[in-house]
């Protein structure tokens, strides 16, 4: 009779070895990549014959990206982006405009002007005065507006300067905060 605890022993320092746990881990990855590309129809290994499981989404999670995936990540940090840009768009209005009567603190300025002085800095000034407006920073008549043809259309500013980078500032910590694996790195005095 051969002495079998030397083999058991000698059995268990490789699978409980770093490396044999470290190829577990990529096997599992492997497989769960694998299952995931087979139902995806845009990769190459999509079974076109089978159906695809279909997925079951809440009106919550309709049109937004999986949680904690790098897509996430990536719209969270273009959010950030183009709250900023929308800052420096009411930067350029409160500097360049004119008072609004009775309201020294509000400016306004014609689509005209600005699209003259802002097309210098960014290209997509229509594009920001709509997502301005839609978080009601600024008001303008119309639904879109186009260069030449809206020249004349005014533009109003519906809160002081200094009150629209609060207001965005804040959106993008709540944004920061939520990117950091530790709420706390992003403002030390919590």
């Amino acid at each position: 009779m051969t002495d079998v605890s030397h083999e058991l022993s000698s059995l268990r320092y490789v699978v409980d070895s770093p490396l044999s746990s470290k190829v577990a881990k990529f096997n599992m990855k492997v497989t769960e990549h694998t299952s995931n590309q087979l139902q995806n129809p845009f990769s190459g290994q999509h079974n076109s014959r089978s159906r695809s499981p279909k997925q079951f989404l809440s009106p919550d999670e309709y049109g937004k990206p999986k949680p904690g995936s790098l897509t996430e990540y990536r719209g969270m940090k273009a959010n950030i982006q183009v709250f900023q840009e929308m800052i420096e768009l009411c930067s350029v209005i409160h500097d360049s405009g004119k008072p609004v009567e009775g309201e020294p603190e509000l400016r306004q300025i014609n689509f005209g002007e600005l699209f003259q002085i802002y097309v210098h800095i960014n290209d997509k000034v229509v594009g920001l005065l709509l997502r301005a407006r839609k978080h009601e920073l600024l008001t303008f008549e119309g639904e879109c507006l186009f260069q030449k043809f809206h020249d004349h259309v005014p533009i109003y500013l519906l809160r002081p300067i200094k009150r629209i980078r609060e207001i965005m500032t804040e959106k993008q910590t709540v944004i920061r905060r939520s990117l950091s694996p530790n709420p706390r790195l992003v403002n030390p005095s919590l």
